[in-house]
């Protein structure tokens, strides 16, 4: 068994009375003051932030109707493109059975 010199235990008692406890104080305070005074809810946003979140909502919403406007368009050309294609072939059909 290893012999441990007195003036070593006596360093790390004051050490960890002296610089341990007061960090380990430090610590625990900031624990309870986060405990306390717990975030505030997103719903209490300033004016500002909340009249910025209606504009975005209101743009998007535009675009949103926008897109779907360029999706109608071209749903309609894929059928026009479609049944032009159709035609052809139709023609064609007609012509080799006469």
């Amino acid at each position: 068994m290893a012999m441990v010199d007195e003036n070593v235990v006596g360093i790390v008692a004051i050490i960890s009375i002296f610089v341990c406890s007061p960090l380990a104080i430090a610590f625990a305070r900031v624990i309870w003051r986060r405990a306390v005074n717990p975030p505030a809810p997103r719903s209490q946003l300033n004016d500002d932030t909340a009249q910025r979140m209606i504009q975005m909502q209101r743009s998007i919403d535009a675009m949103a109707i926008e897109i779907e406007r360029i999706s109608e368009g071209q749903r309609f050309v894929t059928k026009v493109l479609t049944e032009r294609s159709r035609e052809p072939a139709a023609l064609e059909s007609r012509s080799k059975q006469q």
